[in-house]
């Protein structure tokens, strides 16, 4: 009775020993815990991307998955889908499949033109022609404007988990001063590329992700700066028998319209030139 005591005493300090180790599973169990997993998995995934690591067998895999992407593209001939006249002549047959499968339809919208984004293959305007066709203007928008900012991102951070690193290293104190410019004036630089229709969307996402732009400026500049320019296409695509040609949507009056948007969006950096010029050097202490 004694030896068992004696044993029951000595397990007293136990529960504490397996509650420690059985905390782990435990809190599996609660729901607080799976909360915070979507977001522990974006920062690590983020933290990987921005130190460029991972392995090689990681960076080819990312790499053989775009370059199969863009062959398969081209191999198979899918340009010939995203032809004008070929939207024109089945163009009933998708309102018909619409009306009857509208959620499926959006998805797989959304799908293909977040695809044809990430894989920077042609068909952009005939994508969001046949939007605005089958959603109309201002639900097409939205749904070209999701779709398009998840494919620019899928580039943005592929090409910075690949490239960035390497870039940085070979070109040393040379790009330095450059990333310094462009990450205290990111948001505008960024707004302006994508209003002005002269910078084409692939080459701005490739170039983005070889900078230090934040993830998060990078999609929401995406986002806004993409809106002018699918309000005008979505809203063409709703009279699309009535279009002759992919070049007579983008007017002389349009494009000046985009310019100066562009203008318009780099403002506070000009300002915050115009001040330094104004204000001067900063004054040395001598003492």
């Amino acid at each position: 009775m004694v030896t068992i005591g004696r044993g029951m005493r000595g397990c007293q300090g136990s529960p504490p020993d397996l509650k420690q180790r059985t905390a782990f599973p435990v809190s599996l169990t609660s729901r607080g815990h799976w909360a915070k997993i979507p977001v522990g998995l974006v920062a690590l995934v983020t933290e990987k991307i921005e130190k460029g690591s991972g392995g090689l067998f990681y960076k080819g895999l990312i790499l053989s998955i775009f370059s199969l992407g863009v062959v398969a593209f081209f191999y198979f001939d899918l340009t010939q889908y995203l032809d004008l006249e070929k939207l024109q002549e089945n163009k009933e047959a998708l309102r018909h499949y619409t009306e009857r499968h509208y959620a499926t339809t959006v998805l797989i919208y959304i799908g293909i033109y977040c695809a044809q984004t990430a894989l920077s293959v042609p068909g952009a305007t005939i994508l969001t022609l046949t939007g605005g066709f089958l959603f109309g203007t201002l639900l097409a928008t939205l749904y070209v404007n999701v779709a398009a900012t998840m494919g620019a991102t899928l580039v943005f951070l592929a090409v910075r988990y690949l490239f960035r690193g390497t870039v940085e290293r070979k070109s040393g104190e040379r790009l330095q001063a450059i990333q310094r410019g462009i990450s205290e004036n990111a948001f505008s630089y960024l707004l302006t590329l994508r209003l002005i229709p002269a910078f084409p969307f692939f080459f701005v996402n490739m170039v983005s992700g070889l900078t230090r732009i934040r993830v998060g400026t990078y999609v929401v500049a995406t986002s806004i700066g993409i809106v002018p320019a699918g309000l005008v296409y979505t809203n063409t695509g709703k009279q699309l028998g009535n279009i002759d040609s992919v070049g007579d949507i983008a007017s002389t009056g349009v494009l000046v319209a985009f310019f100066l948007l562009g203008v318009l969006a780099l403002t506070p950096v000009l300002y915050k030139k115009l001040r330094k010029l104004k204000d001067g050097p900063p004054a040395v202490d001598d003492t």
